[in-house]
């Protein structure tokens, strides 16, 4: 393994910032390799972001009222169909939404943005950038007409390309933009005011996926002027399996339920003929369909109070200084290049991605997690064009994330939020200096495409 790093500048970890939200799991203790444990260091907020302790809580004293929503007479039913429908309103405000909005509850942000497009109407065409999460690029490919733009430098030549694309559109019909807020791969910000003004000057309409940055910044549909917003629970430190779609109502009330059942019908009858008519919710009830997960939309709205609370411009202010710590204490570290569109310093959430010259990812990321108890991610994070153009890659091939068959196209995503402990962030700074000066205590395997620690009997003396 290359050895050019030099001792830690106490300056690049050392950070004075405002305490962490309280999270679950922030005591849990893990085993390393080399003996002994460690308070795990959970850095991939990206993917999945614990829990606040908040949320834990108020779930926790409302779960023995839970009971059945919207048709019961009992009092725990009517009590449960009260929370149901408030936080419904309590994260239609997180969100800044239009008194005619309609706030549908999903299981996630990739079920809101596939309800979204089994609504779209007939003729509609969709614009898309390459660099989206899976989530916003797939769920147009059976939907009607697709185009995909090519990744931009900068935020302005990602206006010019939408407002490029869109004018040259025939016919002139229904037209949707979809685009990220923050890039789950590189952090970085999108212009979603700009883009948003872009698609209403020709007529289109825009979907904000927001997954990775309402967590990290406030949200308001009428400030961006977007037309929906999607998002996930689980992102937003309310990991219980709900996600919200909230928006225009127009589509949505026109589209058949994206499940056909209880719930999503109002009235439902024998014809003569011996079939059935079906008279549908024009609410969000519409696409809401069997019993409702009343836990999972009561956590969301629970995480959108607290983090109000806490303050958007405070936690932000505390997750810049966490990631001028990390590009800090590596920038004299020449074998770790972060991974950018817009350029180093483009404003972005606690999102970073990187790749270490002379070292496979995912075994990089086994060393972390093995021998330093850190949780990152390695792989092309369902993001495979995106990452493919950055590193270089061919944008047609095939691969799995963390395969070994891609090679060096695999990266290394580090990222944090609003529970995240400065010492974790220092802890991350120091293993990625260490491995790359000394390389790793272990010895590693490769197990069903992911490298993995030897077990002790058999683990040496390791390489790079």
């Amino acid at each position: 393994m290359p050895a050019a790093a030099t001792a830690v500048p106490a300056a690049a970890v050392e950070l004075s910032v405002p305490t962490p939200l309280p999270v679950l799991g922030r005591d849990v203790a893990v085993p390393l390799v080399t003996g002994g444990e460690v308070t795990y260091a959970a850095l991939d907020y990206a993917a999945s972001a614990p829990a606040l302790q908040r949320v834990w809580d108020d779930v926790a004293a409302y779960a023995p009222s839970y009971g059945s929503v919207h048709r019961g007479a009992g009092y725990l039913s009517q009590l449960s169909t009260d929370l149901f429908e408030n936080a419904r309103r309590t994260v239609a405000g997180f969100l800044g939404c239009r008194a005619d909005d309609q706030l549908v509850f999903t299981r996630s942000t990739t079920d809101s943005l596939n309800l979204l497009a089994a609504a779209l109407p007939d003729g509609c065409e969709v614009f898309v950038f390459e660099t989206e999460h899976h989530a916003a690029l797939l769920p147009w490919q059976g939907a009607g007409r697709v185009t995909v733009l090519d990744a931009p430098d900068s935020p302005a030549r990602a206006v010019a390309s939408l407002e490029r694309a869109l004018t040259d559109r025939d016919p002139h019909g229904p037209a949707l933009v979809c685009v990220t807020g923050a890039s789950n791969v590189t952090g970085e910000l999108w212009p979603v005011r700009e883009l948003a003004a872009a698609a209403h000057a020709h007529g289109a309409r825009i979907v904000l996926d927001a997954a990775q940055l309402a967590p990290h910044r406030a949200v308001s549909v009428r400030e961006l002027d977007v037309d929906w917003v999607a998002f996930s629970g689980h992102k937003l430190y309310a990991p219980f399996g709900s996600g919200v779609l909230a928006g225009r109502a127009d589509w949505l009330r026109e589209a058949g339920p994206y499940l056909a059942g209880g719930g999503a019908s109002r009235t439902v009858t024998r014809r003569a003929d011996g079939g059935v008519d079906v008279e549908w919710h024009e609410t969000a009830a519409r696409h809401e369909a069997g019993s409702p997960n009343v836990i999972g939309a009561y956590a969301i709205a629970s995480a959108c109070e607290a983090l109000t609370e806490a303050g958007f411009e405070a936690l932000a202010a505390r997750e810049d200084a966490l990631v001028r710590a990390v590009r800090e204490g590596l920038a004299d570290v020449p074998e770790v290049r972060f991974l950018s569109l817009f350029g180093d310093g483009a404003p972005r959430v606690g999102v970073l991605s990187f790749v270490v010259d002379g070292w496979n990812s995912s075994h990089f990321a086994a060393a972390l997690s093995a021998e330093y108890g850190i949780g990152v991610r390695d792989g092309l994070f369902c993001a495979h064009p995106l990452v493919r153009r950055l590193l270089g890659g061919d944008t047609g091939g095939a691969g799995e994330c963390g395969a070994p068959e891609t090679g060096a196209l695999n990266a290394i995503r580090v990222s944090f939020g609003a529970g995240t402990p400065e010492e974790h962030v220092a802890r991350f700074v120091r293993a990625v200096r260490e491995l790359v000066r000394h390389g790793a205590r272990w010895t590693y395997r490769t197990v069903e495409g992911r490298c993995v620690p030897d077990a002790p009997a058999t683990n040496g003396p390791s390489g790079a």
